[in-house]
C-alpha cells in the first residue's frame, strides 16, 4: 500500500484539503466554499461583520460542517483514506476559539455516526453541551482592538520592544490583544473557558480527538511569546489576563511543540470510524497559514513568496532575526535557527474585486467576475500613469475597502499625483474624463502598483543584490488565487524585480495546503534529524513543480518604481494623519515613530 498524507488550508471564505504521495506528487483535491455551501450562516466572503465597532468574526460551526463536507467530497473522488499516514493543516493565523470545560469530553466521545457539528455546538444539537464557550472565532480582518493594542505597545515600554519580544509590535488581529478585549467584554464567557486555541491548533484539536499544543510558528502570531526565551511572556500574560490568574491563563493557552514535525498522537476514532481512516494516521502538528505556505517551496537565499488571496501576504526564510514594528519576524514552522519574514495586508483580493467590479460596470457585456476588462486596462496603462515620465506626474493611490494594517488607518481610498517631490490630492468625484486620474480605468495599474508598491517599500532592506544587478529577489513565487492572473503577475515582476523571474506552482491550486501535507510527510517519514529542506530537496522536481509564468526585474522600469517609493511613503504618511490610528511607524523598515 503506497503511503499517501493529507494536507488542509482553512482560510476565511473555504476549506481545502489535498492528498499527496510519497514523492509529493497531488493525488486528490477537494475544497468546500462556505458562503456557497453554508448560505445558512448569513456570512459574506466567510464571515460576519460589526462594522460599528470594527468587528469580523465567523461561527466555528462553519468550520466543523466543513471538515465533514471536504472528507465527504474526497471520498467521491475516490480518495481511499486508509492509505493516509499522517495529516497536517494550516490555519489562517490570529484567529482564536474558545473552548468550554465540556470540550474534552465531547471531543473524546465522538459518534461516528453523527456530524461533528451535532455533537460540539451547542445550538446546532437543540442547546446540548457546546465544546465551545463563545461560538464565534474573531477573524484577522477584526479591527476591534485598537485600545488594546495600544495597551501591548506600552507594556513592555514601546512598540519597538514589544517587536524584539514577540516578533510584531501590537496589531488588531494578534491572539494577545483578541483575547484581552474577550475577557473583557464577554467576561461570563472568558470564566467558562478552559482552554484557548488559534484556528491551526483548533483544528488539529478535532483531528485528534482532544485539545492540541500550539506549534512554534504560529505561536508568534498572539503578541504573547518571547521568541527569545521560547516561553509565554509573564508580562503579556499579566496585561490580558488583568494581573490576576496569569496560571490560569497560561493553563489555558496549554503548551507549544518546538518540534515541527512533532506529532500529537494517533488520529481520533471518529475519522476511522465514520471516514476509514486507519486508527494508526498520525496529527503532525498543525501551523498557520503563513508559516504553513512557505513550506510548499524549498526556498533559497533572496527568493520571496507573494500570496494573492483574500489578503496580501509577502514571505522570506531568513537567518537574521531583525525585529522591528513594520513588518513581522516568526519561528520557521519546521527548522531551528531559521526565522520567517512576512509582511500582511487586509486589502488584498478584497480591494482588487471592488476595481475589477467598477470596470465591469462600465461596459454591459462584460461578464460578471471576469477579470478580462482589468487586466487589459491594467496591462495597457502606462507604469505610475506616466505617458511622458519627463514631464506627466506619477498617480500614487491607495485602496482600502477595510481597515489596513500598515499603515494603521481606516477604511478609505487616496489618490494622488506626484511630481517634483510634491503630492497634489485627485478629487475623489472625477469622473471618467478626467484626464488626470480616469476613474475607475486608472485604478486597475494604480492598485496593482500600490500594493506592490508597499511590498517593495518595507522589505528592500532585507533583500540582497543579485549579481551586478541592485538589491532585489532571485525569485518570486505567486501563491494564492490572484496567482493565475496574468497581469497581477506581470506588475508584481516590474515593481518587485526578481533576477530569475516570476513563478507559480504548477502542482494544484494551494500552496498552504500543499506545505501541509509535505510537513505531514516529514513529520513521519524524516529520517534521524533530517530537516525539512533536505527531506523537500529529495523529492522536489524543479520542472514538475512549478512555472515561469513573466520576466522579473526589466532594466529602467524598475528604477522608476525605485524612484516611486519616496513619494509613496509621503502619500501613506498623508493617509495616516487623515485617518490613522496609534502611532505611525517608519515605513522604510527602520522602526522610528513619527
Amino acid at each position: 500500500m503506497a503511503d499517501q498524507f493529507l494536507g488542509f488550508d482553512l482560510s476565511t471564505q473555504q476549506l481545502k484539503g489535498i492528498v499527496i504521495k510519497s514523492d509529493l506528487r497531488l493525488v486528490h483535491e477537494a475544497k468546500v466554499d462556505f458562503d456557497a455551501d453554508f448560505p445558512k450562516y448569513g456570512i459574506h466572503k466567510g464571515v460576519l461583520t460589526n462594522p460599528s465597532a470594527g468587528e469580523v468574526f465567523a461561527p466555528v460551526a462553519i468550520w466543523l460542517e466543513a471538515i465533514d463536507l471536504v472528507l465527504q467530497r474526497l471520498k467521491e473522488q475516490g480518495a481511499d483514506l486508509s492509505k493516509i499516514r499522517g495529516i497536517s493543516g494550516a490555519g489562517m493565523q490570529h484567529g482564536t476559539v474558545f473552548w468550554s470545560h465540556d470540550a474534552e469530553t465531547l471531543l473524546a466521545g465522538l459518534d461516528g455516526r453523527k456530524s461533528l457539528v451535532e455533537q460540539l455546538s451547542g445550538a446546532a444539537n437543540g442547546g446540548q453541551k457546546s465544546a465551545f464557550s463563545h461560538p464565534n472565532s474573531p477573524n484577522w480582518q477584526d479591527a476591534s482592538t485598537q485600545n488594546q493594542c495600544e495597551r501591548f505597545d506600552a507594556a513592555l515600554g514601546s512598540p519597538e520592544k514589544l517587536a524584539q519580544s514577540t516578533g510584531s509590535k501590537a496589531h488588531h488581529r494578534f491572539s494577545g490583544p483578541q483575547i484581552l478585549r474577550f475577557r473583557e467584554k464577554f467576561p461570563e464567557d472568558y470564566e467558562a473557558t478552559s482552554r484557548i486555541s488559534l484556528v491551526s491548533s483548533f483544528f488539529a484539536s478535532v483531528f485528534l480527538g482532544k485539545v492540541a499544543p500550539i506549534d512554534k510558528g504560529d505561536v508568534c502570531g498572539t503578541n504573547l511569546w518571547d521568541i527569545n526565551t521560547g516561553r509565554w511572556h509573564d508580562d503579556l500574560l499579566k496585561l490580558t489576563a488583568g494581573g490576576s490568574d496569569i496560571d490560569g491563563l497560561r493553563t489555558m493557552l496549554g503548551d507549544v511543540y518546538e518540534d515541527g514535525g512533532k506529532s500529537f498522537g494517533s488520529i481520533s476514532p471518529y475519522f476511522v470510524k465514520r471516514y476509514g481512516f486507519s486508527s494508526s494516521a498520525q496529527i503532525v502538528t498543525f501551523t498557520g497559514d503563513n508559516p504553513s505556505t512557505i513550506l510548499a517551496l524549498p526556498l533559497r537565499s533572496s527568493d520571496a513568496i507573494v500570496s494573492l488571496g483574500t489578503s496580501t501576504t509577502f514571505l522570506m526564510s531568513t537567518t537574521r532575526y531583525m525585529p522591528d514594528p513594520a513588518y513581522h519576524f516568526m519561528n520557521h514552522p519546521t527548522t531551528s535557527g531559521l526565522y520567517m519574514f512576512m509582511l500582511c495586508y487586509k486589502n488584498g483580493g478584497l480591494a482588487r474585486e471592488h476595481i475589477r467590479d467598477a470596470i465591469n460596470s462600465l461596459t454591459p457585456s462584460a461578464t460578471p467576475n471576469s477579470w478580462d476588462l482589468f487586466n487589459s486596462t491594467a496591462t495597457s496603462t502606462p507604469v505610475l500613469g506616466q505617458e511622458n515620465p519627463k514631464s506627466d506626474p506619477q498617480r500614487l493611490g491607495l485602496f482600502f475597502p477595510r481597515p489596513e494594517i500598515v499603515p494603521n488607518v481606516k477604511a478609505g481610498t487616496w489618490r494622488f499625483l506626484y511630481k517634483n517631490d510634491r503630492l497634489s490630492a485627485v478629487n475623489s468625484a472625477n469622473d471618467n474624463s478626467s484626464a488626470d486620474w480616469p476613474i475607475p480605468k486608472a485604478d486597475a495599474r494604480a492598485i496593482l502598483e500600490s500594493q506592490f508598491l508597499s511590498l517593495r517599500l518595507r522589505s528592500q532592506n532585507l533583500v540582497e543584490p543579485q549579481g551586478a544587478l541592485p538589491p532585489q529577489p532571485r525569485r518570486i513565487y505567486m501563491v494564492g488565487g490572484g496567482a493565475a492572473n496574468s497581469a497581477i503577475a506581470e506588475l508584481a515582476g516590474q515593481v518587485l524585480g526578481g533576477s530569475e523571474g516570476v513563478y507559480k506552482l504548477d502542482i494544484g491550486g494551494n500552496a498552504c495546503a500543499l506545505g501541509a501535507a509535505y510537513k505531514a510527510a516529514w513529520g513521519v517519514q524524516r529520517e534521524n534529524d533530517e530537516n525539512f529542506e533536505d527531506f523537500l530537496e529529495k523529492r522536489w522536481n524543479e520542472e514538475g513543480f512549478v512555472k515561469k509564468i513573466c520576466e522579473g526585474y526589466r532594466k529602467g522600469v524598475f528604477e522608476r518604481y525605485g524612484d516611486a517609493l519616496k513619494g509613496f511613503a509621503e502619500m501613506e504618511h498623508k493617509a495616516f494623519e487623515e485617518m490613522g490610528e496609534g502611532k505611525l511607524m517608519d515605513q522604510n523598515a527602520g522602526g522610528k515613530v513619527t
